[in-house]
C-alpha cells in the first residue's frame, strides 16, 4: 500500500495553535475546533502541555509545539494542516513567532498538503518584511476564515487572493449556560504596558467602590495561568490596591473551561481584558464589560453591544463607575447573542466544505 492509509481509516489533520500553554482562550478555541471536525478526521495537535490538551480532546495525539522540527516532521503524516484560531500571524510577540507559522505553511504547501486558516485574526504586522511574507505565503492557502473585519481588510491590502470569509470568533458558538447571578465581581485582567500606575488606580478605585456599594467580593480569575496569576500580588506590592479591596479579593486560577463557566454563571459582573474571557462571559449571559488592550477586544465588545473602554484612553472614575453600575443591572441581549452565534457557524461551514472537497479529491 506504499504507506497509504486504507479508505476506511480516519484521515489525519494537524491542528496548529497556541495550545497547551495554560491559556483558557486557546483551550476554548481548540474545544470548538475539535467539535467542528467531521468524524472521519483524526486530530494531531501542536501543544506544549500534552496532558492539558488530551483532557480536552481525548482521541488526539500531540506533537510538541515548541519544537518546530517536530511539528514539520509531523506534516508528512497528515492530509491537511489547519491554523486554528487566535492571532497566530503577527509580529508583536516577535518576528520569530511569525516566522514559525510562515515556515510551517511553506513546508506544508511544498509537501502538497492543503492549508486552512480557521477563525484567525491577522496582525499586527509592524515590519514591511512581515507584511510581504504573509501576503506571499497566504496566497498558497486553500481557504481562510477571519474572525473580524479588520483582519480581512488587512489581508486584502496585502494582496491575498485566496478564498476568504469573515465571521465572529468561533468561541461565540461555545455552549450556552443559564446565568444564575448573585455572586462575586469577576476580573479577567492581564498585565498591560498600556496602564500606568495612575491608570491602574482608576480601575482599582472603581472596583473597590463597586465592591463596597454592592457588598460583593472580588474574584481575580487568572485566565492565562502563567501570565495572570500574580497580577493581584504585583499590584498589592506596588501599593495600588486599596486596603478594603485587598480584604475582599482572591485570586482563582481557572482549572479548565467548565470551571471558568461556573464562575461566570454565578458572577454579578465580569470585567474582562482577555478576549475569550469576554466572549465566554457573554455566552454565559453574564453582565459583562470590556477593557480593551487590543483592537480584537474592542471588536468583540462592539459585536455584542456591551460597554467597553480603551486602556490607553481611560475615562474619569465617575464615568467608569456609571458604566459598570449600569452594566451590572443589564445582562447581554440574548437575541443579539443568538444572531452572533448563527454568524459564527460560518467557520464550521467553510471548514467542513473544504475538508469534504479534500476527501473527494483524494478519492479521485
Amino acid at each position: 500500500m506504499s504507506g497509504l492509509a486504507p479508505s476506511f481509516s480516519p484521515r489525519r489533520i494537524l491542528l496548529c495553535g497556541y495550545y497547551g500553554e495554560h491559556n483558557l482562550g486557546d483551550d476554548a478555541l481548540l474545544e470548538v475546533l475539535n467539535k467542528q471536525l467531521p468524524e472521519s478526521w483524526q486530530p494531531l495537535i501542536t501543544a506544549h502541555d500534552a496532558s492539558a490538551v488530551q483532557t480536552l480532546v481525548p482521541n488526539a495525539t500531540v506533537v510538541n509545539r515548541r519544537s518546530l522540527k517536530d511539528v514539520l516532521k509531523s506534516i508528512k503524516h497528515v492530509q491537511v494542516v489547519v491554523l486554528g484560531g487566535g492571532s497566530l500571524l503577527q509580529d508583536s510577540t516577535s518576528f520569530r513567532s511569525l516566522l514559525y507559522y510562515i515556515v510551517l505553511i511553506v513546508v506544508a504547501r511544498a509537501k502538497r498538503k492543503p492549508v486552512l486558516l480557521w477563525g484567525q485574526g491577522l496582525g499586527p504586522l509592524k515590519h514591511p518584511w512581515s507584511r510581504f511574507l504573509v501576503g506571499v505565503v497566504l496566497n498558497g492557502a486553500t481557504s481562510i476564515t477571519w474572525r473580524d473585519t479588520a483582519s480581512i481588510q488587512l489581508a486584502k491590502r496585502l494582496g491575498i487572493k485566496t478564498t476568504m470569509s469573515v465571521a465572529p470568533d468561533p468561541v461565540w458558538t461555545h455552549h450556552m449556560n443559564e446565568h444564575k447571578g448573585g455572586g462575586n465581581i469577576v476580573l479577567c485582567w492581564r498585565p498591560s504596558q498600556l496602564l500606568t500606575d495612575a491608570g491602574w488606580s482608576v480601575l482599582l478605585q472603581g472596583v473597590d467602590y463597586l465592591s463596597k456599594s454592592s457588598d460583593r467580593s472580588v474574584t481575580w480569575l487568572a485566565f492565562h495561568a502563567n501570565q495572570d496569576v500574580n497580577l493581584l500580588q504585583t499590584l498589592t506590592e506596588n501599593g495600588l490596591i486599596p486596603n478594603s479591596l485587598a480584604a475582599k479579593s482572591e485570586t482563582v486560577v481557572a482549572e479548565n473551561i467548565k470551571h471558568a463557566e461556573q464562575i461566570f454563571s454565578e458572577a454579578s459582573l465580569v470585567i474582562a481584558m482577555r478576549l475569550h474571557a469576554l466572549i465566554l462571559a457573554i455566552v454565559n449571559q453574564c453582565p459583562t464589560a470590556g477593557l480593551s488592550y487590543d483592537p480584537k477586544v474592542e471588536a468583540a465588545a462592539r459585536t455584542a453591544d456591551v460597554p467597553w473602554f480603551d486602556l490607553s484612553h481611560l475615562p474619569s472614575l465617575e464615568i467608569l463607575l456609571e458604566q459598570w453600575q449600569t452594566c451590572m443591572e443589564t445582562p447581554p441581549s440574548k437575541r443579539r447573542l443568538q444572531s452572533i452565534r448563527t454568524q459564527s457557524y460560518e467557520h464550521e461551514k467553510i471548514l467542513r466544505s473544504t475538508l469534504s472537497r479534500v476527501e473527494k479529491e483524494h478519492k479521485e
